[in-house]
């Protein structure tokens, strides 16, 4: 897992599963791990660096994890560094890095408070299909 850039994310939500879903179809390389925000390791890893895991709203990337470069970036600038990193016509969601985080923050928030109810919400969070599963942290 160390240097693997780690994806913390709701896992009831079903717009989070689905980020997931397409991460994985796309990422050849096998750069991204995956652990919900109700893990164990999620909980661990967010307290220990004065976050709060409690906060189901927030999406976090943890590039570079374990390593000197390590990083931990949230919402806009998470979601956009996944795709950036993705590669390929992906990578063209970079431009809107140039505008101001606030502004990208306030529609990724806008879309984190209605997500339950366009999405979907799982009772549990889903278990990977078995060629993924290797990729989930604490699953």
């Amino acid at each position: 897992m160390r240097g693997h850039h780690v994806i913390l994310y709701d896992g009831v939500c079903g717009l989070c599963n689905r980020l997931n879903r397409f991460v994985l179809a796309r990422d050849a390389r096998g750069a991204f791990r995956f652990a919900s925000l109700q893990s164990r390791f999620a909980r661990e890893f967010l307290t220990g660096h004065n976050l709060d895991p409690s906060d189901l709203d927030t999406l976090y990337l943890v590039a570079h994890y374990g390593t000197e470069r390590q990083a931990i970036h949230t919402k806009s600038r998470a979601t956009l560094l996944i795709l950036k990193e993705l590669g390929g016509p992906w990578r063209v969601a970079g431009i809107l890095g140039v505008l101001p985080t606030v502004l990208l923050d306030c529609v990724y928030d806008l879309v984190a408070r209605v997500r339950y109810r366009i999405f979907g919400r799982y009772d549990a969070c889903p278990t990977p299909r078995p060629e993924w599963r290797d990729r989930f942290i604490d699953v």
